[in-house]
């Protein structure tokens, strides 16, 4: 029987099943919205929206690359356990090879590209029906580089680095060292307003007592800032990648190269979801509470 798209979106928005889920059941059922329903809890797919709402603070990182393009995508999920299933491994490589050749860093954009195995939203669901926790594709970092420089640091640390001039494993070593220290900007230009004026007043408090005249201390407050905003920039920091000495600035390093870093972009597994702090203690004791009084 022909199936209408106000029916497939009805019982997608009821059940949190995929589309192309939503549509078989229709067609499974005869048109009927409640069998379908059933159905597709029979299949373990309409379980995906009672997930959707719980927090995915761990997952992933999976990094796809072709020639000077890189993709790199987070994937979370509830529990570290699963991050490491072969099934969830497996998805995200899928994910990420996906949004490589589909050539797009948008998430709804991806949930709808192919992989062979249905779309990517098609087998989330599926997966999440499967394993039994909100599993959520959360960002991307989508690169075009002359000279690209990619860094993976296990599952859980990413750094893409746009760079033109100099070499891939120059520009891999930049990558290693954003991943350990972890700049702020890429230089003085990119510290916004505010970070200035912040740093100045600290600057000033520290100084107002100096005794030294006016002139002497605006000199230091500027000194003050410069040094401890260039400390937070790439181009500011000691270099610290493969083979350094410490000594030489990463802006040393480039210029030495005939190299200029363009962009970079670090992404760290579950930065800034809150993570609930589970007390299993306290959780077994108010289950046992609960079943005296029953």
């Amino acid at each position: 029987m022909e199936v209408t798209a106000a029916a497939v979106k009805e019982l997608r928005e009821r059940s949190g099943a995929g589309m192309m889920e939503c549509k078989k059941a229709l067609v499974q059922n005869n048109g009927d919205m409640e069998a379908a329903i059933d159905w597709l809890r029979t299949q373990g797919l309409a379980k995906a929206d009672k997930k959707s709402s719980r927090v995915t603070a761990e997952g992933r990182l999976a990094m796809a690359v072709s020639g000077n393009e890189a993709i790199v995508v987070e994937l979370n999920c509830e529990t570290d356990f699963v991050a490491k299933d072969e099934s969830f491994v497996a998805f995200a490589e899928a994910v990420a090879k996906a949004a490589l050749a589909g050539k797009t860093g948008d998430i709804e954009a991806i949930k709808l590209l192919p992989t062979d195995a249905g779309t990517v939203e098609e087998r989330r669901l599926a997966l999440v029906a499967k394993i039994g926790e909100n599993i959520q594709i959360r960002r991307t970092a989508h690169v075009t580089a002359p000279t690209l420089g990619i860094y993976l640091h296990g599952t859980r640390i990413a750094v893409l680095v746009s760079m033109t001039g100099g070499s891939e494993e120059l520009a891999r070593g930049i990558a290693m060292h954003i991943a350990a220290i972890n700049p702020s900007y890429l230089n003085m230009d990119q510290v916004p307003a505010e970070a200035f004026e912040r740093e100045k007043q600290i600057a000033l408090e520290q100084s107002k007592d100096s005794g030294k005249p006016a002139d002497i201390v605006e000199k230091m407050i500027v000194g003050k800032i410069r040094k401890t905003l260039g400390d937070q920039t790439l181009l500011g920091q000691p270099y610290s990648g493969p083979n350094s000495d410490g000594k030489q600035t990463v802006e040393d390093l480039l210029k030495a190269a005939k190299a200029t870093v363009t962009a970079f972009t670090r992404m760290a597994v579950g930065e800034g979801i809150e993570k609930k702090q589970e007390d299993f203690a306290a959780e077994v004791m108010a289950q046992v509470e609960a079943s005296k009084k029953q």
